[in-house]
């Protein structure tokens, strides 16, 4: 208990700044999308284009309800020359992960778990977990039982402790479990995941890895229904997102968009159809909770649209407002030192499938961004933000691994807002 109100009493402030940017149409923040801004993020995308960084990138804004801006440049496909467009599709990889946190909160909204319950009362595969401590002599594995049970609120911030490749004797009981084949259901999964022993005790770092796999598990396992079948019905069925799915159409693929490496050497290399297409053309048993996922611009707006007007769209509601205000909240106490590359995006925290910013940039070094904003990204250099304190919510699409070697999130942020000024930080 003295964890969790840890967790959440640094950052309370940001539940007020969600509540207030939406209740009060008093001292409004002037407009941040202007005709200055706008002619800017056209001059920044045009260079990353023009200089051979990326093929091609799109980018949709809307601030308070409305468009604001949209623009798309270079090639959705550089060697057939099909340029990138509003209805590219494109693999949004980790964005997938808020998607699947919605879809766990709109049973949390039904009273089906509470956060702080043991990820064991519902998928019982997880009850006794053993924590890795070392190797002896022999080259056996010393093992601790876990100082605590792994709880639904680790799977939501990253803290379950899952063992991932950064330990060798851990990263060859992963490869050996090989527990995200996509031949495996979401059922088989979570189970070779949790006969794992844990990288660390429950709660005691952050670390990304398989834990959104496991809720997209736990909504199987709360609902009754299959994951994909879920977030069709619950998600993108009511607010229309009808490109976002796993499986592209037959019919759709000439919008599909190719992906690109960019290498060592700083070469632009278009990765090949069979392996850049593999997961999304063809139907496997898993349907993952942390990637996957294919969208398009507008799709993923509605959806953060419906995030920024705190979990309705017009009459149709996804999530109570308090449940949004619940997800943008960070959830990460001090007492989590350890937060792998975390910090990165900078001083930022973590909700439920989101970071959350707590603090402004402290330089011109750091991501650009309003405090009280949440967001994700995807490995292929997709991105999005909700700004809650200005109504203004971004999705920029482009197709690029690995992840923004080029640095264009931070010189759209900063395209967006302006570049960093001390004073204004402070």
């Amino acid at each position: 208990m003295k964890r969790t109100i840890l967790a959440i009493l640094p950052v309370l402030f940001l539940a007020t700044a969600f509540q207030l940017s939406t209740s009060t149409h008093k001292d409004k923040p002037a407009p941040v999308i202007t005709a200055e801004v706008k002619s800017r993020i056209n001059t920044t995308l045009q260079a990353f284009v023009d200089s051979g960084k990326i093929a091609g990138v799109s980018a949709l804004i809307f601030e308070k309800g409305k468009e604001v801006y949209f623009n798309s440049f270079g090639y959705a496909d550089r060697e057939s020359k099909r340029p990138m467009d509003r209805n590219t599709i494109v693999r949004i990889f980790s964005m997938t992960k808020p998607v699947t946190g919605v879809a766990l909160m709109t049973l949390y909204d039904k009273g089906a778990f509470q956060l702080d319950d043991p990820l064991s009362k519902y998928l019982p595969e997880y009850a006794d977990m053993k924590v890795f401590k070392g190797v002896d002599s022999s080259g056996n594995l010393i093992l601790e039982p876990a100082k605590r049970p792994i709880t639904i609120r680790d799977i939501t911030r990253h803290t379950a402790g899952f063992a991932g490749n950064d330990i060798p004797a851990l990263a060859e009981l992963v490869r050996k479990s090989d527990y995200l084949n996509l031949n495996h259901n979401l059922d088989e999964m979570s189970k070779k995941l949790a006969s794992l022993p844990l990288q660390f005790h429950p709660g005691d770092e952050w670390a990304y890895g398989p834990c959104v796999d496991v809720q997209a598990r736990l909504v199987e396992k709360l609902s009754g229904k299959a994951f994909d079948k879920y977030i069709q019905e619950t998600i993108f069925d009511p607010l229309k997102m009808t490109d976002t799915r796993y499986v592209i159409a037959e019919k759709d693929r000439p919008r599909f968009a190719a992906l690109y490496d960019r290498s060592d050497d700083k070469t632009l290399n278009r990765v090949p159809d069979d392996r850049a297409n593999a997961v999304n053309t063809k139907d496997w048993a898993l349907k993952p909770g942390g990637w996957g996922l294919i969208s398009t611009l507008d799709d993923y707006m509605k959806f953060a649209q419906m995030l920024v007007k705190k979990g309705s769209m017009g009459k149709i509601h996804i999530l109570k407002p308090q449940t949004v205000q619940l997800m943008a909240t960070n959830h990460l106490s001090d007492t989590i030192s350890k937060r792998m590359w975390l910090p990165s995006k900078g001083r930022v925290g973590f909700g439920i499938d989101f970071a959350v910013r707590t603090q402004p940039p402290a330089s011109a070094a750091e991501n650009n961004g309003v405090v009280g904003e949440f967001f994700w990204d995807g490995a292929a250099s997709t991105m999005f933000w909700v700004d809650p304190v200005n109504e203004l919510t971004a999705v920029l699409f482009t197709q690029l691994v690995p992840f923004d070697r080029v640095k264009l999130h931070k010189s759209f942020r900063d395209a967006v807002y302006g570049a960093f000024q001390a004073a204004k930080a402070q």
